[in-house]
């Protein structure tokens, strides 16, 4: 549990208690999937708060936590409020809620002030342990594995779909939770749009595919693309195909501790700028993954954040050429003192026969 390193984090803020009310981020702290609230006062005992589904599990898996059954047919946030008050807090921080309930909570504390304090719980997420690493190692070999799926069944006439559901039966077959988010294959002129999502369209020879899919294992996230060619690459889609997977190199070259986020941005499309086609890159290079396939850092020309040791980010540089098709190359990386470790270790062949 990281219950600790929670109440760690409190010290300074002038909290004095913290309402989690995300599910993802209760798993997080406590390891248990299915609350609803989790409320953790500076000193005190600690209160998971779940429905009738998930009450005999919780109670099961959490020796230190004390566990409250919610009951459909009273409201909870006058449950919270009681117990808040009980507490003697006088300032509660949050993760997120909906303003919906944000406004009815609010409204039962009454003089009690309720303060979104989302970063509490970030500055904790984004630096993945060993246990962590660990977990997002797997949940990469399997994805890899899905990839090599994909990449099987490509050939000319077959559906975008037929290939996803190729790439995410393997998944499962290796050891997946499910995907860690749709899975993405787009072909011909579609791999144009960056999230140009998975539809019936035919596949055709000579055609750049694009693949990006992610496995989740244990709860943890991958994230992997590459872009290849059914048949003969073109000189057209060579040229576009080296200058993609030369930016991701640049950038992989400076991502360390320390190191500004968006500077790594940035060289990635200096390099992309130095063949003309900084212009078609039309995204950030990339985010941090863990829980959840989108978490701080993100790595784009507005980022405030410096990369630290324990982040794990994706690089995915992408061009994308409006009527003609795209390239984008992504790995899943863990930022060090000094460089990364590849998780995704996948091919980097366009050609595939």
């Amino acid at each position: 549990m990281r219950i600790r390193a929670l109440r760690d984090s409190l010290e300074g803020t002038e909290l004095d208690g913290y309402l989690v009310a995300r599910e993802v981020d209760i798993l997080y702290i406590t390891g248990f999937r299915g609350g609803s609230y989790l409320l953790i006062p500076v000193d005190g005992e600690c209160t998971l708060y779940v429905y009738g589904v998930d009450y005999e599990a919780a109670k099961s898996a959490l020796g230190e936590v004390n566990v409250k059954l919610l009951k459909y047919e009273e409201d909870p946030h006058k449950t919270l409020s009681r117990d808040i008050r009980e507490l003697g807090c006088r300032r509660v921080g949050f993760d997120s809620m909906s303003v919906r309930d944000y406004l009815q909570l609010q409204d039962a504390l009454g003089d009690i002030e309720l303060k979104e304090a989302s970063e509490i719980v970030w500055s904790l997420r984004k630096i993945k342990d060993k246990d962590e690493i660990r977990l997002m190692k797997k949940a990469a070999e399997i994805t890899v594995a899905g990839l090599k799926a994909a990449v099987d069944a490509l050939n000319p006439g077959v559906r975008e779909y037929e290939v996803a559901a190729e790439a995410e039966y393997a998944m499962r077959r290796a050891g997946a939770e499910g995907p860690a988010f749709e899975t993405l294959v787009s072909s011909g002129p579609r791999a144009a749009y960056p999230h140009g999502w998975t539809t019936d369209r035919t596949i055709r020879d000579g055609e750049l595919v694009i693949i990006d899919l992610g496995a989740k294992y244990r709860g943890y996230c991958s994230d992997l693309t590459r872009t290849v060619v059914v048949g003969k690459p073109s000189q057209k889609q060579k040229r576009l195909y080296e200058a993609v997977l030369e930016a991701q190199r640049k950038a992989v070259e400076v991502l360390r501790e320390g190191v500004d986020a968006k500077m790594v941005d940035a060289e990635a499309r200096e390099a992309l700028g130095k063949q003309g086609y900084s212009k078609y890159f039309v995204h950030g290079l990339g985010h941090g993954v863990g829980l959840e396939i989108h978490e701080p850092p993100k790595i784009n020309p507005g980022s405030k954040e410096k990369l630290e040791a324990g982040n794990v980010v994706t690089v995915e540089p992408g061009v994308y050429i409006p009527g003609y098709g795209g390239i984008r190359i992504e790995d899943t990386v863990h930022v060090t003192r000094s460089g990364v470790e590849k998780l995704t270790e996948a091919s980097y062949e366009l050609e595939i026969g």
